[in-house]
């Protein structure tokens, strides 16, 4: 509780949650899924920053 109640207290002060940064990754996580076994990152990672960037 100590060390993360700056963060908990934000949620009542400001109403601000991380849950954009939780759909974000939940997209990469499926867009990864869809594409498993890429043999090549550096153009998985060109294809991931142009779909969702």
């Amino acid at each position: 509780m100590q060390n993360n109640y700056e963060t908990i207290l934000n949620y009542f002060d400001n109403r601000s949650t991380n849950a954009s940064a939780e759909s974000f990754n939940a997209k990469i996580k499926a867009f990864r899924a869809q594409f498993r076994g890429v043999r090549n990152v550096k153009f998985f990672l060109f294809r991931l920053t142009k779909i969702y960037a």
